[in-house]
């Protein structure tokens, strides 16, 4: 994957988070279930941006983004 996709794909997973975010944060009706899990799909959004972001590095340094162990 470019450096475009990435920066997009890095885009949609920050707005997600943020507008999930923002969903979590509304008050709640009593006696009504919630019906959309908000806070799993911020914390999926949330991994999606740390795994572009690692990419992001690995594209613009030119050298593969490795762990302590180097693997």
């Amino acid at each position: 994957m470019g450096l475009t996709p990435t920066l997009i794909v890095l885009g949609i997973a920050a707005v997600v988070a943020v507008v999930a975010n923002i969903m979590t944060r509304r008050p709640h009706v009593p006696g009504a279930p919630r019906r959309v899990p908000y806070l799993g799909i911020q914390f999926l959004a949330i991994l999606g941006v740390v795994l572009m972001l690692g990419h992001l590095v690995t594209l613009l340094t030119g050298k593969p983004f490795a762990g302590r162990s180097g693997f």
